[in-house]
């Protein structure tokens, strides 16, 4: 089963890659550096918002208004203590110490003393979370991101990202679950939450006036910048991304040279004092 439905999502990616590739080739228009995908994570983007609103969506609505807040707390701090062992080993394959070492100290203590990570403890005692995960490392490491790309049923991404996902997923502690029924309800079960946490900023942007593709893709792009470089002091760090329509800033006022034979104009003198 598991098989016929990854086969099935291979075969409606393709179509969708083919599609979108044969009109980038006759439109001819300059596309966006960071995007030349564009015509297809389009495509892509409008079928995972009719899924999200076929099911995703009333479900984590219905999760929202049945199930109490303290109940969803949990459920939340349960999936943060999973990701924070993975987070610890991402941290020491970039040399970040002293986040490994808080990331895995959070690990510990909500396992032991939190319930399984039911209860937030580390928190409590102000152990910073960390999180991290494999397309960061390999940002770190000088892997470039990529072209954007949106994933089916999963969302924004890069190339370097998308790559990541697959050892993301090989090393969740879900996958440590042997009984197959219950591993794909707890996977369920993190999806319904993390959609659930994203309700109101959904909502909010589908509300608002804007080319939602456009946002999306910029703001993803700019997170996960700030995800991978995360340091003031870090050297490493890349300057912003570039504006892409090429015009100066609206306060921007342009500098022009004195004309030929006539001196530059000198700074206004200090009145004298009193």
């Amino acid at each position: 089963m598991r098989a016929a439905c990854l086969r099935a999502l291979a075969a409606l990616t393709l179509t969708f890659l083919l599609g979108a590739l044969s009109g980038c080739a006759t439109t001819g228009r300059p596309g966006n550096p960071r995007d030349p995908w564009e015509p297809l994570n389009r495509e892509l983007q409008s079928f995972n918002e009719g899924f999200d609103n076929l099911l995703l969506k009333p479900v984590a609505t219905f999760y929202v208004d049945k199930v109490p807040a303290l109940v969803r707390t949990g459920v939340s701090n349960f999936f943060r203590n999973v990701d924070d062992l993975w987070s610890a080993a991402n941290s020491l394959m970039q040399g970040r110490l002293q986040d490994a070492e808080e990331n895995f100290a959070r690990f510990h203590i909500n396992t032991m003393f939190g319930v399984l990570g039911i209860f937030d403890v580390a928190s409590e005692l102000n152990i910073e979370r960390h999180k991290e995960d494999f397309g960061q490392t390999l940002g770190r490491w000088g892997v470039p991101h990529g072209p954007y790309l949106v994933i089916p049923f999963y969302g924004p991404s890069t190339v370097r990202d998308a790559a990541a996902l697959a050892v993301d997923r090989r090393y969740d502690l879900v996958r440590a679950i042997n009984n197959p029924d219950l591993r794909h309800a707890v996977y369920g079960i993190h999806t319904v939450d993390r959609r659930a946490n994203l309700l109101l900023t959904v909502n909010v942007l589908e509300g608002a006036a804007i080319d939602r593709y456009a946002f999306t893709r910029d703001a993803y792009l700019q997170y996960r910048r700030a995800e991978t470089f995360d340091r003031e002091s870090d050297g490493e760090v890349p300057p912003p991304l570039p504006d892409e329509s090429g015009e100066p800033p609206p306060d921007a006022k342009p500098q022009t040279a004195p004309a030929p034979g006539k001196p530059a104009a000198e700074p206004p003198k200090a009145a004298p004092a009193q």
